[in-house]
């Protein structure tokens, strides 16, 4: 149903003619996941609207993921977002835009890591596809950080609001968002076993990564 909701043609509305050209333009999943890469991440405190990603052109893994949803949504996926949750007060949540084809799962993400990206839909179940972002998981002490993912949060329930281009009501939504309850992906005994990642992979998986912007070392954020 491409174009068909009203909110989607009043966002597509309010672009410039080159960012509707861009979004009208993407053919796949991973086209948009293309489009995410090509922007520098930016982890401030402000949570941009789908129509400031696209006009600011940078953005964050909420930001990122809102955007991915929607542009799913254009290509007749539904708009849909999970949260993949850490261990508290050691990482950052990395929120995903998943979609299904042949009932496998696939992702799109928006991260300053390099193995937190997109996803091919090849899992089968969303549990699966949490647990492949396990390894690449872990913050500046090497610690390995992922806990647990939520279920899938229908973003079209608020169309109504205008979240699409209104900040405050999609700060609101993912108030919501960030309340539900995680699924969890380890078991105490098994997190505790954990070893930290080793100097090669870290250095692999923070190729291209804005140290400025990582969980702890961020300005906003006590070193």
């Amino acid at each position: 149903m491409r174009n068909s909701l009203p909110a989607l043609e009043d966002f597509l509305g309010r672009l410039g003619r080159t960012e509707r050209s861009t979004f009208l333009g993407f053919r796949s999943p991973h086209a948009v996941q293309v489009y995410l890469d090509g922007m520098p991440y930016v982890a401030e405190e402000r949570d941009r609207s789908p129509l400031a990603v696209m006009t600011d052109r940078q953005c964050h893994c909420l930001d990122g993921g809102t955007f991915a949803a929607l542009a799913l949504r254009q290509l007749g996926f539904p708009s849909l977002v999970i949260d993949l949750v850490p261990e508290p007060g050691t990482d950052d949540d990395h929120v995903l835009a998943v979609f299904r084809i042949d009932g496998l799962w696939g992702a799109l993400a928006k991260s300053n890591f390099t193995g937190l990206g997109y996803r091919e839909p090849v899992y089968r179940s969303l549990r699966e596809l949490a647990m492949s972002y396990f390894e690449d998981y872990y913050n500046f002490e090497r610690q390995r950080t992922l806990r647990g993912y939520t279920r899938p949060f229908d973003l079209a329930r608020f169309d109504a609001t205008g979240w699409m281009w209104d900040e405050a009501a999609l700060a609101g939504i993912t108030k919501r968002f960030y309340s539900r309850k995680a699924v969890p992906l380890l078991t105490p005994a098994a997190a505790k076993r954990l070893l930290p990642a080793d100097e090669r992979s870290f250095q692999a998986a923070s190729l291209g990564t804005d140290f400025n912007w990582v969980f702890g070392h961020r300005p906003d954020q006590p070193h």
